[in-house]
């Protein structure tokens, strides 16, 4: 490949452009087309696949992400295929494995995932049999986040749940749960000395992306499971990004296949068969199992259409 930037490769850019679309717009229904960003290389795969990506409605930082990725697949392989579209993990700069910067792991199915809003919801689903449960307490009270992650860890003592805590990663420490989780802005915000820390507790590390460009930061620091959302719309949060839907979690969950992964966002049990049909190993729930009239019910209902991920 070369690198003048001539009539001919906007051509030969163009044509294969539309081929990708033609090809993937199917897989990446429902996203209408978004601006490109300004190219950072005038490699034609590359602004060929920047072009098709806006058209199929990936946000810019993701389009820029895939748009390397084809590049670099193409270099790999030695031909630009419209068919393939970008899932081995060396054509998005992610570790190779064993990685080198990595978390504690923890079990590549995690099952069930219930993201709770407090103590007692925690001891409740864990002793339902939920395998992993998460307290997402909601305070700006220190004491009380404290208290309430004690109670939770204390919760599941005696059950086979694994408990992780939603952001307060220092109480996390002090209270000894299993892991923590954290969104891309909490992640940001560790230094890296805080990271440190956080790697040598031995506590499991789940990390939110939603896209390309977010896994590859996540993929970073090597955590123990990756989520990825919100698969459908949820009123639990004001999200940023659009929902991602089943097609784009399928080629996530490629690219991500040395990963736990666990799908969130607006998941209820009508959608568990096409979520694991992706691969996933985990679906994370709120509402399915917080707003039911009976959550023990629910709980094992969704933990029987989990079996086919866990093989339990």
């Amino acid at each position: 490949m070369h690198n003048t930037h001539d009539t001919n490769d906007t051509h030969d850019s163009d044509a294969m452009a539309q081929a990708m679309v033609a090809h993937h717009a199917a897989t990446f229904a429902g996203f209408g087309a978004v601006q490109a960003p300004a190219p950072t290389s005038h490699e034609p795969v590359y602004l060929a696949a920047l072009k098709a990506c806006s058209t199929l409605g990936f946000i810019a930082h993701d389009a820029e992400c895939l748009a390397q990725a084809w590049q670099a697949q193409s270099l790999r392989t030695g031909t630009f295929e419209s068919v393939q579209w970008p899932d081995q993990p060396e054509d998005f700069g992610l570790q190779p494995v064993p990685r080198a910067q990595a978390f504690a792991p923890c079990p590549q199915q995690l099952g069930l995932y219930a993201v709770l809003p407090d103590a007692a919801w925690v001891g409740r689903m864990a002793r339902a049999g939920v395998p992993t449960v998460q307290l997402r307490f909601k305070s700006t009270d220190a004491t009380a986040v404290e208290q309430e992650i004690n109670e939770a860890v204390q919760a599941v003592q005696g059950t086979d749940a694994l408990l992780f805590i939603n952001d307060h990663w220092q109480a996390a420490i002090a209270a000894g749960a299993y892991g923590i989780h954290l969104g891309q802005e909490d992640l940001d915000a560790l230094s890296a000395n805080e990271l440190q820390i956080l790697r040598s507790s031995g506590l499991r590390l789940g990390v939110s992306t939603h896209g390309y460009a977010e896994m590859v930061r996540a993929d970073a620091v090597g955590p123990s499971y990756i989520a990825m959302g919100a698969v459908y719309p949820t009123t639990l949060k004001k999200m940023a990004t659009a929902p991602q839907g089943v097609g784009r979690l399928g080629v996530y969950a490629r690219l991500l296949r040395h990963y736990p992964q666990v799908a969130i966002g607006g998941i209820g049990g009508e959608q568990f068969a096409q979520v694991l049909a992706t691969g996933v190993g985990s679906i994370a729930v709120v509402r399915a199992l917080v707003n039911a009239p009976d959550p023990e019910a629910s709980a094992a209902q969704l933990m029987r259409q989990m079996e086919p991920a866990t093989g339990r």
